[in-house]
């Protein structure tokens, strides 16, 4: 299994209750649907932990992923790709992280 983690902002002007309406109604919702999916959260940062600096990100997805060639033909379907539209509409330059768990 791999994790797919995204850290982003919201674009300047998005309202953050419209992103998180979408995220919770519809991104997740959607995106767990998928076979090739085994679970999907969002976390919104709160703090640098012992520091006074903003965190550099605002949220961070942590998508668990079963089958990469899977996922692949998923994120082809034309519900995902809406969904996948919207969500470039409201974030800043994300970074999609492939990782794989070793402990």
């Amino acid at each position: 299994m791999s994790t797919l983690i995204v850290l982003f902002n919201l674009k300047e002007g998005q309202s953050v209750d419209d992103y998180e309406a979408f995220a919770k109604d519809v991104d997740v919702p959607g995106v767990k649907s998928l076979n090739s999916i085994d679970d999907f959260k969002v976390y919104k940062s709160q703090a640098l932990l012992f520091s006074e600096d903003a965190p550099p990100y605002q949220y961070f997805e942590v998508i668990d992923v079963n089958d990469m060639d899977a996922f692949g033909a998923d994120v082809q379907d034309e519900k995902v790709q809406e969904i996948a539209g919207k969500f470039q509409g409201m974030v800043d330059n994300p970074m999609f992280i492939l990782t794989e768990k070793i402990a």
